[in-house]
């Protein structure tokens, strides 16, 4: 039960902190007037969550360090593919080129940013700091959701007379994890963030760790006594 405990509590942090560093537009980045993916970071986050607990569902049984990896790299693999995908309706299918008016030159490649900035938006896309902040986020996002799940996976495995769907059990209890997580996340964030290079991510990490982690430890509480009556 202990290990259930604070596998949780960590599990569920990791992927508070992880959303943090997503680059979320919302809806300003749908209409190219902000940087960062076009969806709510509760949106974004689930899609990840779901990603990485699918592929580590596949591996389990191997050892937890395989497991571990394959849900934070599957994660990360998506969180890849759709700022890439970001990127090319951004500059092919509306016109406009990656920038962002939160830096005068990204941070990782020196490329100028305020020329490209069109009057009136705070930018377009997701310039590579962003894209390797979201990379590091799914990161620990998918880092977070598979301990959970493996935690989950053997506590049923073991100390349930439950043989069947386990894998169903565990995948339900993890994806709520980041649901719940994710929204708290989002009302921490309040509304548009571009990564670990925005002004506003200074401001927004250590209360949103704090939050995500007392959070967690509520979950994990009401985890652990449901599924110690399974």
């Amino acid at each position: 039960m202990i290990a259930l405990f604070i596998s949780i509590i960590v599990g569920a942090t990791l992927i508070g902190i992880g959303v943090h560093f997503i680059p979320v537009g919302g809806a300003p980045a749908a209409l190219s007037t902000t940087a960062g993916i076009p969806t709510g970071a509760p949106m974004i986050t689930i899609g990840m969550g779901i990603t990485g607990i699918l592929v580590t569902s596949s591996v389990i049984g191997q050892s937890q360090l395989i497991v571990l990896l394959s849900g934070a790299t599957s994660s990360m693999i998506m969180m890849a593919v759709t700022m890439l995908f970001s990127n090319i309706v951004h500059v092919y299918g509306v016109g406009v080129p990656i920038s962002s008016q939160s830096f005068e030159k990204d941070p990782i490649t020196g490329f100028s940013q305020e020329n490209y900035v069109s009057p009136g938006t705070t930018g377009h896309g997701i310039p590579t700091v962003s894209f390797i902040s979201g990379l590091f986020g799914a990161l620990l996002g998918g880092l977070g959701g598979s301990l959970a799940y493996y935690s989950i996976f053997n506590h049923i495995l073991i100390h349930s007379s439950i043989t069947d769907n386990i894998g169903t059990i565990a995948a339900v209890f993890a994806v709520l994890l980041f649901f719940i997580i994710a929204v708290i996340s989002s009302y921490n964030i309040g509304g548009t963030i571009q990564g670990f290079y925005d002004k506003k991510f200074k401001t927004k990490i250590v209360p949103g760790a704090i939050s995500c982690f007392l959070v967690s430890v509520v979950l994990s509480i009401f985890y652990v006594i449901i599924l110690g009556g399974i």
